[in-house]
């Protein structure tokens, strides 16, 4: 990655700079020397990174956002918390950083992206990404497959991987394979934007697909758990009266329930099974195995 930190350089904004994936991007442009603005809902919790300025600016505050971005060339914008009001806040955002005066936007969105998607924030994600096309920034989208680390979280106190899967596939991604191809799709763009050049920047107008090397079911999925943890790990293939039944004790609302129970039906449809070489394309080295993640984690 090209890096400096003169005053001519494009100004790099990352939102989510406190979170799993914000943090490591903004770590990673730090390495690399670009100067950055960063993005967060705490002050007190946002990484202290040399030639860095933090602004407090939640997603729906589009004032509050505005002056964050004021000056900003190149904006990392990570997916808003889920919740109910997810679509309406990162449109609101991606409207307040086109008024901004922001030119170009990378939009971390989601593996198959579409209106008619089984995944319910898959369906919140294609609205997203047809926003920002239409607010007039040049943009890129980075299309995560579900992240291998969550999977330890799926499994319940008893050994059980449970939900209507069936045998369907998916290729989940390391979130460290996201981070690193993120800070090298911005990096690009900065150092074109930085050399004054008049052509369309690199990466503008493109989706890419962040996935792992291999689509994997959920009872494969659960064997390298048990071999990672060294623990029985089993899965559950659940019927789709039965999912909504052993979730709906957490007391979670209706559209939480949605989303995750989607989470597998999508998987069951064979929605996420699709396998990329993006993630090796962008960054020289190829997206790691679930094995790996898990190792690297322990």
């Amino acid at each position: 990655m090209h890096g400096s930190t003169t005053d001519r350089e494009p100004l790099i904004a990352v939102t989510g700079a406190t979170g799993a994936l914000g943090g490591r991007v903004s770590r990673l442009l730090n390495m690399a020397g670009w100067p950055q603005r960063l993005l967060v809902r705490d002050r007190s919790r946002a990484p202290r990174l040399p030639h860095s300025t933090v602004y407090e600016a939640p997603f729906g505050g589009g004032a509050e956002v505005q002056r964050a971005l004021r000056g900003v060339s190149v904006l990392f914008m990570v997916s808003a918390t889920e919740a109910e009001d997810r679509q309406r806040a990162q449109e609101d955002f991606a409207a307040a950083a086109a008024a901004a005066g922001v030119q170009h936007i990378v939009y971390t969105s989601f593996a198959g992206a579409d209106e008619s998607a089984t995944f319910e924030f898959a369906r919140t994600h294609a609205a997203a990404e047809a926003h920002i096309r239409d607010a007039g920034m040049a943009y890129t989208f980075l299309r995560d497959n579900f992240y291998q680390e969550v999977f330890p979280l799926w499994v319940g106190e008893d050994g059980a991987l449970r939900g209507p899967a069936g045998d369907g596939r998916v290729a989940a991604v390391a979130r460290n394979d996201v981070a690193r191809t993120a800070a090298r799709v911005l990096a690009d763009i900065g150092s074109h934007l930085g050399s004054g050049s008049g052509q369309e920047a690199p990466h503008a107008g493109r989706a890419y697909d962040m996935t792992g090397p291999r689509a994997l079911t959920l009872g494969e999925i659960a064997r390298i758990l048990s071999e990672a943890q060294g623990r029985e790990v089993r899965y559950v293939d659940e019927t789709l009266e039965e999912a909504y039944a052993s979730r709906a004790a957490s007391g979670a609302p209706q559209w939480q329930l949605d989303a995750w129970v989607s989470t597998y039906t999508a998987i069951a449809k064979g929605e996420l099974e699709h396998v990329s070489d993006d993630i090796k394309q962008l960054t020289g080295t190829p997206a790691a195995s679930l094995e790996r993640t898990l190792r690297e984690a322990l």
